[in-house]
């Protein structure tokens, strides 16, 4: 399904491309691609080269892996990101393991991670739907995370479904159009609030 973004500006394809399905196709994604899609993580930006990012993977046909990477999402959650055929919970290391002291980048660099998961995944033809609806404290227990880890957001990847396969609620989410804020309403210039085409 084509759902490009229509932007004022002139942007990538890629980012045009990129949308986060609620329905997933049933086939599998290569072991290739999500070697691919880690790659791309680890080549990220982030604050001294800390790399803070950790990601606990699981395929669909994984049986109880994939069991437990899903119940560590909240109900609403798991009704749909069942079907995806890989299911990842993304975690952030507090801490920085040169010197043991608070990074406050951590999260923001999972973000940019994150954005090139989901830039080399448009690029094979995947979809990557990311949650913020998980259950830390079960993520950790399942999983024996350490304590200084945020267990933090969960992301299903596969290939976007036909919206016609789709029970009625998904097949209206996955067909609504895509909508943005305009610039004027977040970039600003001179003072808070000001659109930067707008200063004087």
């Amino acid at each position: 399904m084509n759902k490009e973004a229509s932007s004022d500006h002139p942007i990538h394809e890629l980012i045009r491309k990129r949308w986060s399905p609620y329905g997933f196709d049933e086939r599998l994604v290569p072991k290739q691609d999500i070697d691919a899609l880690m790659e791309a993580a680890r080549w990220a930006p982030s604050s001294y080269n800390e790399q803070p990012w950790s990601y606990l993977v699981a395929t669909r046909d994984s049986g109880e892996l994939f069991d437990r990477v899903l119940s560590c999402l909240v109900d609403a959650n798991q009704a749909w990101a069942k079907a995806a055929p890989v299911l990842m919970l993304c975690c952030a290391s507090l801490k920085f393991s040169r010197n043991d002291k608070p990074n406050a980048a951590a999260t923001h660099d999972l973000g940019l991670a994150a954005g090139n998961i989901c830039f080399e995944a448009t690029a094979r033809g995947l979809a990557v739907h990311q949650m913020i609806g998980i259950h830390p404290d079960k993520a950790r227990e399942l999983f024996e995370i350490p304590a200084d880890v945020q267990p933090l957001t969960a992301m299903a990847i596969g290939y976007a479904a036909d919206p016609d396969s789709l029970p009625e609620e998904l097949k209206q989410r996955d067909l609504a159009p895509r909508q943005r804020k305009p610039l004027s309403e977040f970039v600003f210039s001179g003072k808070w609030g000001t659109p930067a085409n707008e200063e004087a």
